[in-house]
């Protein structure tokens, strides 16, 4: 029998998650493939840091960012009554910083790509900088975009050493299908591990085949212009 909670839990962390990056990733993804500061490889290299970290070594140090002792863990304390670690509130911001880097750098690799002379035009038409990234920009970067969502929702929904490190295993708060599955493995429960692992593959799959499909309409709806 297939334990439910976990894998509702997992959906609905990915979907915040996937909704914080969606607002917070595009304005980064945007200036770093727009802007010419000669320093911008630092904040490359802090945007790509979780891709070559260490889960627990990442986790480690956002449960010491996120505890009780940090400012933001006193805080959070003083305005909730409670801690951030071990919570789903805590589990969610670590999966936002971990996660980081799969939704901005296919934005950057789509933003980089828009042919610069039509930027160039808009902004000689007199459109604001906003408005041409909104009707210029981001309609040719939709599949980037749409990578980086899927990639993000994906990412999530398998994450397993930063959970563990900053959310724990508490069912019904921050126990996700990973935790799960390794639980299950854990007690010999290979059966019901098996039917977890395998609806998560399912899922990955369809969502991945989903997403090429929808890149290929949006290339044929877009093409870039060169």
């Amino acid at each position: 029998m297939i334990e439910w909670r976990p894998i509702f839990l997992t959906l609905r962390l990915a979907v915040v998650v996937c909704s914080v990056l969606f607002v917070l990733g595009m304005p980064i993804a945007s200036w770093l493939s727009f802007t010419k500061w000669r320093w911008k490889f630092l904040v490359e290299s802090i945007v790509a840091l979780p891709l070559v970290l260490p889960p627990t070594v990442l986790g480690f140090y956002i449960l010491v960012a996120l505890g009780s002792n940090s400012p933001i863990g006193r805080w959070y304390r003083g305005l909730s009554g409670h801690g951030l670690p071990f919570t789903f509130e805590g589990l969610a911001i670590a999966s936002v910083i971990y996660s980081l880097p799969f939704m901005v750098q296919p934005m950057v690799a789509a933003f980089s790509q828009v042919d610069r002379n039509l930027i160039s035009a808009s902004s000689i038409l007199g459109a604001s900088r906003w408005r041409t990234f909104f009707r210029i920009v981001l309609p040719l970067s939709v599949g980037g975009v749409v990578t980086g969502l899927v990639l993000t929702f994906a990412h999530t929904l398998g994450e397993f050493g930063v959970v563990l490190m900053v959310g724990g295993n508490i069912p019904g708060v921050t126990e996700t299908i990973s935790i799960a599955i390794y639980d299950n493995v854990q007690s010999l429960n290979y059966a019901a591990a098996n039917q977890m692992a395998i609806l998560l593959m399912a899922f990955s799959f369809i969502t991945l085949s989903l997403t090429y499909a929808l890149n290929r309409r949006v290339r044929a709806v877009w093409p870039l212009h060169r």
